[in-house]
Parts: C-alpha cells; sequence; structure tokens
C-alpha cells in the first residue's frame, strides 16, 4: 500500500500541472523601468545591461508604444540629464528632461498605461544623492521634502498617473500627498519606495542613470539586514497616505515582500532592480543558465512571496512569452 499518498499524481502531464498551479504572471502585473536622455541623438546602449539603452525623446515614445502592446501594466520614466547641480533643479524644471518625457508620453498614451515617473533628485544633484545636503554634507530630510513636493507637482502637471519617491525621505508620502492636493491632483497617486534597501545590487543602475555618487546612502536607505523596520516604514507610508508600497531589491529580499503583503491595506510592488537583471543576463549569455526559464522563474517567486505587481526591464519580453 505504500505510498499511499503520492503528490507527483498532479505534476503528470502539462495540463494537469497548469490546472493546479498557485502562481501567475500576467502582463499586467509588469512594469517597466524607461530611461530617457537629455540630448540624446540615438538611443545610448547601457553595457552593463545588455539590451536596455537610456532612450532618445523618439526612440521612448516607440518603445513605450511597444510595450503597452506588449500588455505591460505599467512604465515607470528616469530622467539622465544633461547638467546637474546641487540642488537636483533640472527635477523641478518644467522642461527638464523627465517633464517633458512624461508629456511626450502622456499626449502619446493617453490612460491607455499607468505612466510613473521617479519622484526622486538623485539623476538631477552634482553629487548623486537623493536630497540636497547640509552644511556637513549629510542629506538634509526636511529641506528635501520641500523639493519632493514641488517635483511631484510638476510630474503630476506633466501627465504622470503615479510618482514614485524614492529617497527614503522620513515624511515623503505625507508631504507629497498634501501638495499634490492643494495643487488639485487629488487622482495622482503615490508608489511609496516603502523598504529601499542599502544594495550593492543597484550597481548597473548608477550607469544607466549617469550617476554622480560618491559613497553611500546608508543614512537614508534601510539596512539589508533589517526586516521588522520595513513594517514601521509600511505602517509610517500607510498613514501618510500611499497608494501602492514597493520593496527594492525583488529577490534578496522575498521575505520582506512576503512581510509586508501579509499586512498591507493597498497594493505591494517590488522592483526587480539592475543587478538581479544583469546576474541573469551575464549567466545566460555564458550558457550557464536558460534564459528565458530562468526569467520566468525569478517573476514567478517575486509574485509568490506577494507582490501584486513587480518592475522589471524584462517587463516586455517576458509579456510576449506570456500571452496566450
Amino acid at each position: 500500500m505504500f505510498p499511499t499518498h503520492r503528490p507527483r499524481r498532479l505534476r503528470t502531464t502539462p495540463a494537469l500541472r497548469r490546472l493546479v498551479s498557485e502562481t501567475t504572471v500576467e502582463p499586467r502585473q509588469l512594469i517597466l523601468p524607461m530611461f530617457v536622455k537629455e540630448g540624446a541623438a540615438e538611443p545610448v546602449p547601457i553595457a552593463s545591461m545588455p539590451g536596455v539603452v537610456q532612450h532618445t525623446r523618439e526612440s521612448l515614445r516607440k518603445a513605450a508604444v511597444e510595450a503597452v502592446q506588449a500588455g505591460v501594466g505599467g512604465l515607470m520614466l528616469y530622467g539622465v540629464p544633461q547638467t546637474r547641480d546641487a540642488v537636483g533643479s533640472g527635477a523641478t524644471d518644467p522642461d527638464g528632461i523627465l517633464n517633458v518625457a512624461l508629456r511626450d508620453l502622456r499626449v502619446e498614451l493617453g490612460d491607455d498605461t499607468v505612466l510613473m515617473s521617479d519622484c526622486c533628485l538623485d539623476e538631477f544633484t552634482d553629487h548623486g544623492h537623493c536630497g540636497v545636503l547640509d552644511e556637513h554634507g549629510g542629506v538634509d530630510n526636511d529641506a528635501t521634502l520641500k523639493l519632493y513636493a514641488d517635483m511631484a507637482v510638476e510630474q503630476a502637471r506633466a501627465g504622470a498617473h503615479m510618482v514614485g519617491p524614492s529617497g527614503m525621505m522620513d515624511g515623503q508620502i505625507g508631504v507629497i500627498r498634501e501638495a499634490l492636493d492643494e495643487a488639485g491632483f487629488v487622482d495622482t497617486a503615490i508608489l511609496a519606495y516603502t523598504a529601499k534597501y542599502a544594495s550593492a545590487f543597484y550597481g548597473p543602475f548608477r550607469e544607466a542613470v549617469e550617476s554622480q555618487l560618491k559613497g553611500d546612502r546608508k543614512t537614508y536607505q534601510q539596512d539589508p539586514a533589517n526586516a521588522r523596520e520595513a513594517l514601521r516604514e509600511l505602517s509610517l507610508d500607510l498613514a501618510e497616505g500611499a497608494d501602492v508600497v514597493m520593496v527594492k531589491p525583488g529577490l534578496p529580499y522575498l521575505d520582506v515582500v512576503r512581510a509586508v503583503a501579509e499586512v498591507s491595506e493597498v497594493p505591494v510592488a517590488a522592483y526587480q532592480v539592475s543587478g538581479e537583471y544583469a546576474m541573469v543576463e551575464a549567466a545566460a549569455a555564458n550558457g550557464w543558465l536558460d534564459r528565458e526559464r530562468t526569467i520566468l522563474e525569478t517573476l514567478t517567486s517575486i509574485r509568490r512571496a506577494g507582490a501584486d505587481t513587480v518592475l522589471t526591464y524584462w517587463a516586455v519580453e517576458a509579456s510576449r512569452w506570456l500571452r496566450p
């Protein structure tokens, strides 16, 4: 009679496995991060992220349309300016590259997708930090909040459906919500980078945005050793009015994604960051991994941990694989 219980019965055919599959990945759950470079005459390849480019305004429009046609759920836009200064003034300039590109995409796409924008100063500062610096060289939290508020309003005015403050400043969600509401953008949503860790996995992203950072961001991004702290950040972001909360990076922090998802009152996102992308691409290029299977497995693992949506540089390609 042994064994009576045979779990393999439900694995015997593709149809059976499909029938009992517990976790799905759908194109609508994937968000594509995109980079647009001011003054670029043609797309600029990012060496550490094969297949990803810094777009021109024109190539951004074309790629965005292709992404929407593939079925992705949203686009997250990052700007790469030609000039930077200590206060990141290009971020709040209506004619800065990020705001101009947002207007381009809103005209092109309307409400056909969810247009998101990075609401942070790091791409625009000449020191590479996510906020303005005080006289001691540290990031001034409260002075930075004022600029985040101005930046969010400009992005909403340019057409963003959702702003994503990624700087991990204390109080940023509340300040941005108040500023948006006062400016009449009560329907503009906030994607809170609730648990953004001071991670080594951001390396290729620094190339993508031509970051000027020297040193690190450990005084404002979370310690990779801490999980309970993420739940404290979650409670604060929810109290301040976050519409969606996010954990970043994704794969190294699946336990945090799960912990946040179990108690969050709003949808949960996870960001499969540049280092995660680069590792898989490098291993696949060397023939060490089956590229498509590995990509889909990583996305499934993030969804299985509890993320409702995933920001991933494979969003378009994966969407094409996943569509019936």
